[in-house]
């Protein structure tokens, strides 16, 4: 069965069709299970399905859209990262002793989904925890790359981004903390949003069998995961807003506009690499094409600015404050390993491994000093942003590398040009927005010469994620987005 005509559309595009009666909500809803009952045994994306229930939730949309109801996702059909509860539905995060357990209400962000009418296919699969950017567990196995199946789709929302490039509906859910959204769009070409930190509510994103309460998680964020950059927007705006939950807690007034509606009115700061995880050459080639189309389209390109926070000392602070999150849920026999092994670190060892081992053994008192660092880099972001408007900067140093699944992640490489470099190394790019809590934006930008995607972040003002969307939109419809996998465009 070849692809319909449906197949690669937008949500945008989708929501016209639906308007206008040239296609059904429930057309649309077996045309993407048709695609995964043919296309998944080999991509693995679509770990949990609810084929039955998305159906019947699309004849409910096709039967709202004939009374003239309209909604903002009505009648679309979408996907979810595993790590969202679904009431019915298995939420693991990958463990093996949770595959049972089943949560007795959806999160807020799916209920909100619900409401807006969306149809959800099923879940997408994640690694153990959301603690990789390869997405396999013992549970649901392995999900590969749909432009090579020997390479990963990133991690942790790595089957929703594989599940985009391969035509399973044109919007998922994602979340991020180490790159968890924005990695697996740029591994797998497609588009995804980081939000400012606390825009939209997490109630529910909750690791089983914890219950789904309202609970802060440092620098940990959901958000939306699309094949364009309009229908970024789209998702945002269903699961964005306080959690009603937590009277007085969160964003109330409508985000700012975008700061520009026209590309050459944009400033950008543009950085293609840096010492501390230096970028390949598919990548900086990538970005310096970029920079280029978008100065000949009259948009203000600055190569460097000294208001630029410090890189290598920001990529030690995320180091150590990621940690000193993550390691608190680590097991004892963990942490007594982290302890022996910081023991032996030298005072002058500024290596990210090693700032690593120092935040998961981070006291209260030191968090609270890296704390105040926080707010300084915080601060100097703000005046970046009186004289630009947006940073371009990489996600990865590399496009997709292979599977390797060696447990210690410390030990594994990743090959930059020739040099090798520690794997987890590679949460310097992403973090360069998690740390302040600031948007940031995914977006392809090309091929390497091996066929695989590449893309950049567009980094944003703090609650100013329209300008990076807007910028996202308008790269987009001057030098083109996402193109569809050749092995999976039919």
């Amino acid at each position: 069965m070849a692809k319909s005509e449906w197949s690669f559309k937008t949500a945008t595009e989708l929501s016209a069709a639906l308007a206008t009666k040239k296609v059904s909500a429930v057309e649309l809803t077996q045309d993407a299970i048709s695609r995964i009952e043919r296309h998944d045994g080999k991509i693995n994306a679509i770990c949990v399905r609810d084929f039955a229930r998305a159906l019947e939730a699309a004849r409910a949309a096709d039967a709202a859209l004939a009374r003239g109801e309209t909604k903002p996702l009505l009648g679309l059909p979408l996907t979810v990262k595993e790590s969202y509860n679904i009431a019915g539905l298995p939420t693991t995060w990958g463990f093996p002793p949770q595959k049972d357990f089943v949560p007795p209400e959806d999160a807020l962000a799916i209920s909100r989904v619900k409401a807006a009418g969306g149809v959800i296919l099923g879940k997408t699969n994640v690694p153990v925890g959301l603690g990789d950017w390869q997405s396999y567990n013992e549970i649901y196995g392995t999900t590969n790359n749909p432009f090579d199946l020997g390479r990963t789709p990133g991690g942790s929302s790595g089957g929703s981004a594989a599940a985009l490039a391969a035509g399973y509906g044109p919007i998922s859910l994602g979340s991020d903390i180490g790159g968890s959204l924005r990695v697996p769009a740029f591994d797998c070409g497609v588009y995804g949003h980081k939000p400012t930190f606390a825009l939209a509510p997490a109630r529910g994103h909750t690791p089983p069998p914890f219950p789904a309460i309202p609970l802060d998680r440092d620098m940990a964020v959901i958000g939306p995961m699309a094949r364009s950059a309009a229908d970024l927007s789209l998702l945002l705006d269903v699961i964005a807003g306080p959690d009603p939950l937590e009277a007085g807690v969160g964003y109330r007034l409508a985000l700012p506009p975008p700061r520009h509606n026209e590309l050459r009115s944009f400033r950008v700061l543009v950085i293609d690499s840096d010492p501390i995880l230096p970028t390949n050459k598919d990548v900086r080639e990538a970005i310096e094409k970029l920079a280029g189309s978008l100065a000949k389209a009259g948009v203000n390109v600055k190569r460097q600015s000294p208001l630029w926070p410090d890189f290598a000392e920001s990529s030690r602070l995320y180091m150590r404050m990621l940690m000193s999150f993550v390691g608190a849920f680590f097991p004892p026999e963990a942490i007594a390993g982290a302890q022996a092994a910081a023991a032996k670190l030298s005072p002058d060892n500024k290596s990210l491994a090693a700032e690593r081992l120092r935040g998961m053994l981070l006291s209260h008192r030191a968090w609270l000093l890296d704390e105040g660092a926080r707010g300084h880099l915080r601060a100097q972001w703000r005046e970046l942003f009186k004289s630009i408007d947006a940073v371009i900067c990489p996600i990865m140093p590399t496009p997709a590398y292979p599977h390797d699944h060696s447990q210690n992640q410390e030990t594994r490489r990743i090959n930059i040009d020739g040099k090798d470099y520690v794997y987890p190394d590679q949460l310097a790019w992403p973090g360069i927005a998690t740390l302040p809590g600031l948007p940031a934006t995914a977006i392809p930008i090309g091929l390497s010469r091996d066929g695989l995607p590449v893309g950049v972040q567009i980094v944003g003002p703090w609650l100013e994620d329209r300008t990076p969307l807007k910028l996202a939109e308008l790269i987009e419809r001057e030098f083109g987005g996402f193109v569809p996998p050749p092995m999976f465009d039919d």
